[in-house]
């Protein structure tokens, strides 16, 4: 049965760790959490969430783009669970978009990320995959990985300036 996780907040040195590579992808303990984050990321209406943010260091995230209520305008797409991901190439062209994070509650940033990548992960049936993602999936991507690797979206803002809560973001930008 399906358990909802416990999002940790920055501040917990977890988040700051480098996550270690999945061995076993058809394990019964990645394939729970799999399974855990999964639920997890749907009920806090993020788009995505690694198993570092759920105090677990493995190289493993789930990109689950999806309207809700903190992205109104997110494209619809399958929930992907991604697996010792890698970035193998990018587009030149950076774009700067407003980032939350399920870590850091209550604030959004403006974070410069490549518009296009190439990627290769391990999918949750053990098959290697590799795509090309633009836009909002790409920058979902870039910031699941970024926590793989002890990085948060505020480590990639220009300015403080840059900076406003969830309550003027919404404010600001209404969906």
């Amino acid at each position: 049965m399906p358990e909802l996780l416990e999002v940790i907040e920055l501040g917990n040195p977890i988040l700051r760790q480098k996550a270690q590579p999945v061995q076993d992808v058809q394990s019964e303990r990645i394939q729970t959490l799999v399974e855990n984050l999964l639920i997890t990321v749907k009920e806090a209406n993020g788009v995505g969430i690694a198993a570092p943010q759920v105090a677990q260091s493995d190289r493993l995230f789930i990109v689950a783009s999806r309207p809700n209520l903190r992205y109104p305008n997110a494209p619809m797409m399958e929930p992907t669970a991604i697996i010792n991901p890698r970035l193998l190439a990018h587009a030149d062209e950076t774009v700067t978009g407003w980032e939350g994070c399920l870590s850091i509650p209550g604030i959004r940033g403006k974070v410069p990320r490549y518009r296009a990548i190439e990627v290769e992960y391990t999918g949750r049936d053990g098959k290697l995959h590799k795509q090309e993602l633009t836009d909002f999936v790409a920058r979902i991507f870039q910031h699941e990985l970024d926590h793989l690797d002890g990085i948060v979206f505020v480590d990639r803002i220009d300015s403080t300036q840059d900076l406003s809560t969830e309550r003027e973001y919404q404010r600001l930008f209404p969906g």
